[in-house]
């Protein structure tokens, strides 16, 4: 016997995101029904995983919602459409190229670390023409990596932004402040994905959720804080802090006009590096 849903019973979705303080604190709220639009979206299944492997899980279409890197949405995007919130982007918050210290500046690096081959980071370090053989290593293997003299140089990302001096590393280009010189947008890092078969009102739902848990999060900013402890794991506080203020700006709330301009400018820039001539009309739901 078939029966109508109850028009109070919340949608169940599945919902990727990282382990990261950014999403942890954007998520809270949303993942345990403290902010008022949550009773709307049920979850039937979380996945906490490390950025590339949200990207290859979108790059089959696994997830119904799902944290991915800008640059991944070339591949996602027959799979998904974005929603103008939830993510991160803004100035000031670029992967940045590091080396061991009284590294030669005119010799170029023969092996170049990644944090994954779908980043936002790989994309940058390619439209830089950042050389060096690449090598894919987990976001956090990439500064023992350039320490330990396995690789000349590498791309970091999230908490290595605040602690690469702590290595014995130094600062060779700040990709953010690159991309901000070349096309006078913020950078857009990574982003939120819905599955193009929701439709549309699931999509507005969506949003309302996660704009309502990040609001939740901003005011009541004591209730997120030992979810986001346990899984940032191994950060300090004073990182941990650092890492929210600079990867949770306005633009989580809504991209606007200027962050549309800025993800359609990264997602031509991925779109022509696969070959994938969908564009950005279609990007956003």
């Amino acid at each position: 016997m078939v029966t109508d849903t109850p028009p109070n019973t919340p949608r169940q979705l599945s919902l990727g995101i990282s382990p990261c303080p950014n999403d942890t604190f954007i998520f809270h709220g949303l993942i345990h029904g403290l902010a008022p639009a949550n009773p709307e979206f049920g979850l039937s299944r979380l996945v906490m995983a490390d950025v590339e492997e949200l990207n290859a899980l979108a790059a089959s279409g696994e997830l119904d919602v799902v944290k991915i890197s800008m640059a991944a949405m070339a591949e996602a995007s027959r799979h998904y459409r974005l929603l103008s919130c939830g993510g991160a982007l803004g100035r000031g918050c670029g992967p940045l190229l590091l080396a061991r210290k009284g590294y030669d500046p005119r010799q170029a690096f023969e092996t170049l670390a990644l944090p994954g081959a779908r980043t936002t980071a790989a994309l940058l370090a390619s439209l830089a023409g950042t050389p060096g053989r690449r090598v894919q290593l987990r976001y956090d293997e990439i500064m023992p990596a350039i320490a330990s003299g396995q690789v000349d140089a590498g791309v970091v990302i999230h908490e290595g932004r605040f602690t690469y001096a702590q290595h014995g590393l130094d600062l060779v280009l700040d990709y953010g402040a690159w991309w901000e010189g070349c096309y006078k947008l913020p950078l857009p890092l990574g982003v939120i994905a819905l599955k193009r078969s929701l439709g549309p009102d699931v999509a507005d739902m969506a949003a309302r959720a996660i704009r309502a848990s990040l609001v939740h999060a901003w005011k009541h900013p004591e209730d997120s804080r030992e979810f986001i402890a346990k899984n940032a794991q191994e950060l300090s506080p004073e990182v941990t802090k650092a890492h929210i203020e600079t990867f949770v700006t306005p633009f989580s709330l809504d991209v606007g006009d200027e962050g549309r301009r800025a993800i359609e400018a990264m997602a031509g820039a991925a779109f022509r590096q696969v070959g994938n001539h969908l564009g950005g009309a279609d990007l956003f739901w």
